[in-house]
């Protein structure tokens, strides 16, 4: 594929391809949850879209063990209400 170095190890992707995207759908909300990489290393990218206007997040995946932890924190302390 044009734009794409490969060998049996390494798999180099341009800056803009995710390696794994997910979706959340919520009202009029999307949610894309795009894992990707650049020199610096692998981020997640979390985008929210609302009638085509645009927020963005970049989570390091050195902290998204802990991103994760806090969240399930927040989800406990809902159900607790």
């Amino acid at each position: 594929m044009i734009g794409y170095e490969e060998d049996q190890d390494n798999r180099r992707r341009p800056d803009n391809y995710p390696i794994h995207t997910e979706k959340v759908f919520a009202d009029r909300k999307i949610f894309f949850l795009d894992l990707k990489e650049n020199d610096r290393g692998r981020f997640v990218k979390i985008t929210e879209d609302v009638r085509g206007r645009r927020d963005t997040i970049m989570l390091p995946t050195e902290v998204l063990d802990e991103f994760i932890v806090a969240l399930q924190q927040i989800a406990e302390a809902n159900d607790d209400e």
